[in-house]
């Protein structure tokens, strides 16, 4: 392993941020409004509670994160289908420019990953899975603390 890997890793996860910061700011959002749309997209309706818990707010800037994006017609709170006294929070859009925004970077990674062959992608994958629950796992346990 090169020596400098721990500083090449941080410049890697500094730029994926910088990205993400940079691409909210152009759609007009903030940063935690992004990550709210993603984390939604990803993992689909969710209590209010959860949605503050997996963006790390508290649950007055979560409700303030939800109001945001509810006005601008990303989301909605709609009844729980379990249990009608609880509300859970849809995605039901997703920033106009967004694509746009994110195309640039997009063929930029796809021209790079394109010269790697089916066994690195392979690996490059599994790392990314693994990387993301060890992530998940460590915020969590921060969380927690």
């Amino acid at each position: 392993m090169p020596s400098d890997a721990s500083e090449t890793y941080r410049r890697y996860l500094s730029a994926v941020m910088l990205h993400s910061h940079a691409s909210a700011k152009a759609c007009g959002l903030g940063a935690s409004d992004l990550y709210a749309l993603n984390v939604l997209g990803l993992t689909g309706p969710m209590t209010p509670g959860e949605l503050g818990a997996r963006t790390g707010l508290t649950t007055g800037p979560t409700t303030r994160l939800i109001d945001r994006l509810e006005a601008a017609g990303y989301v909605r709170r709609a009844p729980s289908p379990d249990d009608r006294r609880k509300v859970i929070v849809e995605p039901i859009g997703k920033p106009a420019g967004l694509d746009e925004v994110m195309t640039p970077a997009r063929r930029r990674i796809g021209e790079l990953l394109a010269g790697y062959t089916p066994e690195q992608l392979a690996v490059l994958f599994d790392y990314f899975a693994r990387a993301s629950d060890a992530y998940q796992a460590a915020a969590e346990h921060l969380r927690s603390n």
